[in-house]
């Protein structure tokens, strides 16, 4: 059963967020309560409740790969953790966390987003 959540809403643009990578498929954005600077969320565009249940699979995947191994030269640090849970929002999504970088505890703010968005956004 589909549900209407934030990430619905992000993909049909009623809400805003922080646009880190895009293509026909998926959407990378910055997490608002991040972990670390530079905390990204990949979520496929077409809805599917959990990961595994993604369609093109081994591109979302593979699309997860090209944004760590973006963050990876942009930190110049190879600590990027990838972690899927599945549980906060009934949305598939995984979590791309740079490691080694600023730690955060709060929401971020929009000149921290625009500031980590200049730096890890994909051209």
């Amino acid at each position: 059963m589909e549900t209407d959540t934030v990430f619905h809403k992000i993909v049909r643009r009623e809400i805003p967020c922080y646009v880190i990578y895009e293509d026909t498929n998926f959407l990378a954005f910055l997490d608002i309560f991040p972990l670390a600077e530079g905390h990204t969320l990949l979520i496929p565009k077409k809805y599917y409740r959990y990961v595994w249940d993604v369609e093109n699979y081994c591109e979302y995947l593979e699309t997860a790969r090209k944004i760590v191994r973006h963050f990876q030269k942009i930190t110049k640090n190879e600590l990027v953790f990838m972690k899927i849970i599945g549980t906060d929002i009934p949305y598939a999504h995984i979590h791309i966390i740079p490691g080694n970088t600023q730690k955060y505890e709060a929401r971020l703010t929009e000149e921290d987003a625009r500031r980590i968005v200049e730096k890890y956004k994909m051209i």
